[in-house]
């Protein structure tokens, strides 16, 4: 295994990083001509040609894997740029990129046979496994963005699917590259990285050869930019963040080795490096100072201890939670870990209150109705879990010692956390003495003793729309209101979907810290 790796290292000193250049054709140049209809759905777009590739299997394979791939990650599964590629062959420039009605564009899809408009392929796509996850992002639109060649050819309709009139195939030879978005920064960053990519192939190695693309405005701008940059980093600053003793000089071979073209300039400390166009993930000087301890070899840094000795310790909340959580397994409940998200329903209506009177923290952009608000309170999450455990053996004794979210205007992020712990007994009959009781180990384990003398806790009659009326009750310790317990009033049962009856004790731990 050392042997590959060292010799891998050693071709990598051998072979220089290519030179990626953008050449105009001899003939007439690609144009791409977007309209103003565009700019409320996917209003960017870049183009480049391949020209004169030579694909294999192989090599198709990794194509189209590669367009997967980006698709996946730096596209946000086609959200921000969703990428067509064309035999450009079968096409006649100049393109345009508009918006149109779904009913007025139709054309045969992608392995299709016949022709479909826009809002049949939506329907057949819904039962696609791979093209359905993208339908959302266009599909409520009044217009679809569409690509067509000067003949009406369609190209595709991103970013769902390609047409089947420019497949591209192993035979291939010259390639039109579209990509389209919403994030313009993304979308040129795409077309570098898969013309870069793929350029090594063209039979003028490494060359793009440039398209022009008009935008609604008339300016023309021309792709793929295929930038270098200059970024300087001084030695010293490397060899203190990594941890090494390494000369300028050997630094800049390291970063060579990157592909990163290094030299020393300036007072002999100074590094100079060539970030290429295939480098996008660079973008401060921690990035370059990471590929040089790469270069290096982590294994190879010597370990060394640190110059500042200091002693760790538990956070107090935290370590007053992991004993609460042990003695409370102990008293025969189990505990469940919910998610700290939920609706507004689970927290407001179905507890009987106004989500106003909640102070809860609203999300601003919800994903699903599920996760809609910060909980206020832990309750919800484990009348869930106990529905959704209820062919379980009764009783279910479940707790849970997490943080709540409680809106408070004195802090910087106008909220604040809270420790509770909840916990729930579901059975035939209430069984409020249990939770009762419960609660007197708890206070006993936090030595607070009964009384309201010497910062003891005593329970008081207390109403709330979640409990049974006369059966619930506010806790106080050391002077302030810790939390309630009680028996859950029926419609707050039967809400949760559950049958039998329910008692429950929440309370604040953080007052015995």
């Amino acid at each position: 295994m050392n042997y590959v790796l060292n010799l891998a290292w050693n071709l990598m000193k051998l072979i220089k990083a290519p030179v990626y250049k953008r050449v105009m054709p001899n003939g007439e140049i690609q144009k791409l001509i977007i309209t103003e209809e565009t700019a409320k759905i996917r209003p960017y777009a870049v183009a480049a040609v391949l020209r004169n590739i030579k694909f294999t299997k192989d090599r198709y394979d990794s194509f189209i894997e590669l367009q997967e791939k980006l698709h996946q990650n730096i596209c946000r599964k086609r959200a921000l740029v969703a990428i067509g590629t064309h035999d450009l062959d079968t096409l006649s420039g100049p393109f345009t990129y508009t918006a149109k009605k779904p009913s007025d564009i139709k054309f045969k899809p992608l392995n299709k046979t016949k022709e479909y408009t826009a809002c049949e392929l939506m329907n057949i796509y819904k039962t696609d496994n791979h093209l359905k996850h993208y339908l959302h992002i266009i599909e409520n639109k009044p217009l679809y963005p569409v690509i067509y060649d000067s003949n009406g050819v369609v190209l595709s309709m991103p970013p769902v699917i390609n047409g089947n009139h420019s497949k591209i195939t192993v035979n291939t030879r010259n390639i039109f590259i579209e990509c389209t978005g919403t994030d313009f920064t993304k979308a040129k960053i795409v077309l570098d990285i898969i013309v870069t990519t793929f350029s090594e192939y063209c039979e003028n190695q490494f060359t793009v050869e440039a398209a022009e693309v008009v935008f609604p405005n008339g300016k023309l701008h021309t792709f793929p930019e295929l930038a270098y940059r200059k970024e300087m980093v001084r030695a010293d600053l490397i060899n203190k963040k990594v941890g090494i003793r390494e000369t300028p000089e050997n630094l800049a071979k390291l970063l060579t080795r990157m592909c990163l073209k290094s030299e020393v300039i300036g007072d002999g400390n100074q590094i100079e490096i060539e970030i290429p166009p295939t480098r996008a993930d660079i973008i401060h000087a921690c990035d370059i100072i990471e590929d040089a301890a790469i270069a290096y070899g982590y294994n190879n840094i010597q370990m060394t201890l640190p110059k500042t000795y200091t002693i760790a310790n538990q956070f107090p909340l935290n370590k007053l939670t992991e004993l609460l959580r042990h003695d409370m397994a102990a008293a025969g409940f189990t505990e469940a870990l919910t998610f700290a998200l939920c609706s507004q329903e689970d927290i407001a209506d179905k507890l009987g209150l106004h989500i106003s009177a909640t102070k809860a923290v609203l999300i601003s952009n919800p994903k699903t109705a599920e996760f809609q608000v910060a909980r206020t309170t832990l309750l919800p999450g484990l009348l869930k879990t106990i529905a959704a455990n209820r062919k379980m053996p009764l009783p279910l004794k479940l707790f849970e010692i997490s943080d709540i979210v409680i809106q408070d205007s004195s802090r910087d992020v106008g909220a604040r956390n809270y420790r509770h712990l909840c916990a729930v007994y579901y059975n035939k009959n209430p069984g409020f003495e249990i939770i009762h009781g419960l609660l007197d180990r708890i206070m006993q384990l936090l030595d607070v003793p009964p009384g309201e003398k010497k910062g003891g806790y005593v329970i008081k009659a207390s109403e709330g729309p979640a409990f049974f009326p006369g059966r619930c009750a506010e806790i106080f310790a050391r002077g302030q209101s810790i939390g309630k317990l009680g028996v859950l009033h029926p419609d707050v049962i039967t809400k949760f979907e559950l049958t039998m009856p329910c008692s429950c004790v929440e309370i604040n731990i953080e007052p015995f810290l």
